[in-house]
């Protein structure tokens, strides 16, 4: 107990805790962004296969 009131009370660990707030930012945004393309993504792929669909190239059995 003694050594984390001691390490939070040095500069080195508000530099520490500065740096983890950031990178916790940084995380946030980055998983955001990616749940947004995700999403434009996936429509884009739905998109495409309802065009395969409606041209009767998806789920078309191969040809021998």
């Amino acid at each position: 107990m003694q050594w984390i009131t001691s390490f939070l009370r040095e500069e080195e660990a508000v530099t520490a805790v500065e740096y983890a707030v950031m990178i916790a930012m940084i995380l946030l945004v980055v998983i955001g962004v990616i749940g947004m393309l995700g999403q434009q993504s996936g429509g884009m792929w739905g998109g495409i296969e309802g065009d395969l669909r409606t041209h009767g190239f998806y789920g078309a059995p191969a040809s021998p």
